[in-house]
């Protein structure tokens, strides 16, 4: 079968998947975490425990607030040592829960045992909850409540379960590093899914470089019918939903609309492993995989971190950040975010830290546009970047909106490809919030 990619826009940059062949290693228990109530998108949970209090890995210490919004759970056992706001990863003050660590005591329905459990017993309602009450969300970064998208509004039917191994974002590898070593778990993982939504057709999809998680995913799924895996060209942003569903399937999400308008839900492969862990061994998303790495590091590793541990002491086990580095990305390079904060902790959407040098961070200096149209061939989402650019340094927020700067998924392909130089992304990403801060106005009045 011919690879497959999506047909609207997408651009090559260098893969640098330095840490691919680094297993996956449990990186040691923190002697102090830090966990943040917004690890999802929404409404940030609410703190249901106090200073002094003991918890054990795996209690609920967050609960949530409002439709869109998750629980939380410990990471460690030990004592609360504080409930305050603290800088995340860009700065901002959240609420955090602290926990001085004593111990690994996790609570008692856990499995920690390496045996996988095939057999599926609830309904699709008793496997929604607790999907819901192990606070699994989307892992590939939006970080969307997971039962949330399993339980679509009752006049849209999914069709298709499409589970994302795309990892397209250069040097990230935690993806496929999780393919390789745990494709049954991710399998498993995608049944569930598939009985909560009730849909028979099931697609994984890897990227024609990553040919060992293929296999290995080949192989999970022989056993299953409806079951199929789809190598993917390697092409950025493969892994965007809407990308995803238009390779797959070639259908289109409309404008303004959801991937459940297509019948197509997308969900991660570790957010497939981490609902594995909860239905069948009762374990919460407490931990997940990260990749450290970056040219300037004189190791490159693939984590098993539990959620909560400072960025500092991840980094400090690769040697510190050397001298010649400038910056700290969470994230990959083209939609990861600079680390303002390096006390900051990590959360569910952590997928990776890059150190990165100053040749690699250097901006060439802005020229003029030239009108050449390839930031209007590399967006995925068949915009006008260029025009995006010049109505957003104008202000001109309702010739946006008109334009549907609300479908702009940030991917950066336009400025990746901008032979002028021009921030594009920068632009087009704060006009855009502009745009939604009215469009969400509007919709209260």
């Amino acid at each position: 079968m011919k690879n497959r990619t999506f047909t609207i826009g997408g651009v090559h940059p260098a893969e640098h998947k330095l840490a691919k062949d680094a297993p996956i290693e449990k990186f040691p228990i923190p002697a102090k975490v830090a966990i943040s109530m917004a690890q999802h998108l929404g409404a940030p949970a609410t703190p249901v425990v106090n200073k002094g209090d003991k918890v054990k890995v795996g209690q609920v210490i967050g609960t949530p607030t409002g439709f869109v919004s998750g629980f939380v759970h410990s990471s460690v056992s030990g004592t609360v040592t504080a409930v305050e706001p603290r800088a995340d990863l860009a700065g901002n003050k959240v609420m955090h829960v602290c926990i001085d660590v004593e111990g690994d005591e996790f609570e008692q329905e856990i499995d920690c045992s390496d045996r996988i459990d095939r057999e599926i017993k609830l309904s699709a309602e008793e496997l929604l909850e607790k999907i819901k009450n192990a606070g699994i969300v989307g892992m590939g970064g939006a970080t969307f409540p997971t039962h949330i998208k399993l339980a679509p509004p009752k006049d849209k039917k999914a069709e298709y379960l499409i589970i994302n191994g795309s990892e397209c974002e250069p040097y990230v590898t935690a993806d496929d590093r999780l393919m390789r070593e745990h494709p049954h778990e991710i399998v498993l993982g995608a049944r569930i899914m598939a009985r909560v939504l009730g849909v028979e057709t099931v697609v994984l999809t890897v990227e024609e470089n990553k040919p060992e998680a293929f296999e290995a995913l080949s192989n999970a799924t022989m056993r299953y019918v409806g079951f199929n895996v789809f190598r993917m060209k390697k092409k950025y942003p493969q892994g965007g939903e809407k990308q995803l569903i238009d390779a797959v399937t070639r259908r289109r999400v409309p404008s303004g609309g959801l991937p459940i308008d297509t019948g197509c839900v997308v969900q991660n492969v570790a957010t497939a492993y981490a609902v594995y862990q909860a239905v069948q061994k009762n374990k919460p998303l407490i931990e997940r995989v990260m990749t450290v790495t970056g040219q300037c590091l004189p190791e490159q590793k693939n984590y098993l971190v539990r959620i909560g541990t400072p960025l500092s002491a991840i980094l400090d086990s690769v040697g510190g950040i050397p001298a010649e580095s400038v910056k700290v990305v969470s994230g990959g390079p083209m939609m990861g975010k600079a680390v303002a904060n390096l006390d900051a902790t990590t959360q569910k959407g952590s997928s990776c830290l890059l150190v990165l040098t100053p040749e690699q961070t250097a901006r060439t200096p802005e020229m003029v546009c030239i009108r050449c149209g390839r930031c209007t061939q590399a967006c995925p989402m068949g915009l006008e970047p260029w025009l995006m650019n010049r109505l957003g340094r104008a202000g001109d927020t309702a010739a946006l909106e008109e334009n549907k700067i609300y479908d702009c998924i940030e991917c950066g392909c336009c400025q990746f490809t901008c032979p002028s130089h021009i921030p594009l992304l920068d632009i087009v990403r704060t006009s855009k919030a502009d745009v939604m801060k009215i469009i969400r106005s509007r919709a209260k009045k």
